[in-house]
């Protein structure tokens, strides 16, 4: 399309997701406590790559969950009368634990604090940690992340698309002129 421009490649990302999990295991001292749980949609399949990269250099496979969102948004009553909701799975009790929240895009901070009322509602975590493979800036509320693929300047009028081969066929992130990301 003529209105995007690739910021990341397949090779990058696998390459981006690969240091988050390296950073991972080196910022909580190991990972025997570290529970990835992905954000629905497109964090989940990289929260299970970044679990698959861990697997590949510690040995060991950690605990991967999805949550989904969707009743803890702000912005539900602008999404229709009949949100999707999806199932949230996490494998174990989360109470006590690192949990990981993985998301593809933070930009203005909203989806994460959804997260984070979702999680608390469904255990008392040591502490929770995000990582991102992209973060677009913009933010409206006070949240970072410690776990970033890269950053991307972008103005307001951008929109960040990240593209899996789970759920799109292909591994991109692509800039698009228009609207931004929620």
């Amino acid at each position: 399309m003529g209105n995007e421009k690739q910021i990341l490649s397949a090779d990058e990302i696998r390459r981006a997701l690969v240091r988050i999990a390296h950073e991972i295991d080196e910022r909580n001292g190991g990972l025997r406590d570290v529970v990835l749980v992905g954000i629905r949609s497109r964090g989940v399949p990289l929260a299970e790559r970044i679990a698959a990269a861990i697997a590949d250099f510690e040995g060991t496979r950690i605990p991967v969950g999805q949550l989904d969102i969707t009743l803890y948004r702000d912005d539900l009553k602008l999404r229709g009368p009949a949100p999707r909701v999806r199932k949230t799975d996490l494998p174990i009790d989360i109470t006590g634990k690192t949990v990981v929240l993985v998301d593809d895009v933070l930009f203005t901070g909203r989806t994460v604090r959804a997260a984070l009322d979702a999680i608390a509602d469904l255990g008392r975590p040591a502490r929770i940690q995000l990582a991102v493979l992209i973060d677009r800036g913009h933010r409206e509320l006070p949240i970072r992340a410690d776990f970033v693929g890269k950053n991307v300047p972008t103005s307001l009028s951008e929109r960040v698309m990240v593209r899996l081969r789970e759920t799109d066929g292909v591994d991109e992130v692509v800039i698009l002129r228009g609207s931004a990301n929620d």
